[in-house]
């Protein structure tokens, strides 16, 4: 059994020369959303979710990404709205959100 059932890491790098990263679309800013969302939903600690800062993830024509383990599902989101239903649909409930899942050949 893993420590926690389900981690999810948020790129927040920021590339120099205005190469496109996730800092960009305010990264920080959706982690901690979603850190202060799990928290209130009695999601985080052992047995239960892990909110993670992440550095460049390397998926950066994506941005802004994140990755939600074990599954291995990696997301693309634009605002708060779609964290939200990230958090209630897979990190509570298990279920993926197919609209946001970033494509597999989506790169660098």
């Amino acid at each position: 059994m893993s420590y926690y059932a389900r981690h999810i890491f948020f790129c927040l790098n920021q590339r120099d020369g205005g190469e496109a990263c996730c800092a960009q679309h305010d990264a920080q800013g959706a982690f901690d959303h979603c850190k202060s969302r799990v928290k209130a939903a009695g999601l985080m600690g052992p047995g239960r979710v892990r909110v993670n800062k992440a550095g460049c993830l390397d998926r950066c024509a994506g941005g802004p990404v994140a990755v939600v383990y074990p599954e291995a599902v990696w997301y693309h989101y634009v605002d708060r709205d779609d964290i939200d239903e990230i958090v209630e649909s897979h990190l509570k409930n298990g279920r993926v959100v197919e609209r946001l899942v970033l494509p597999p050949d989506v790169g660098r």
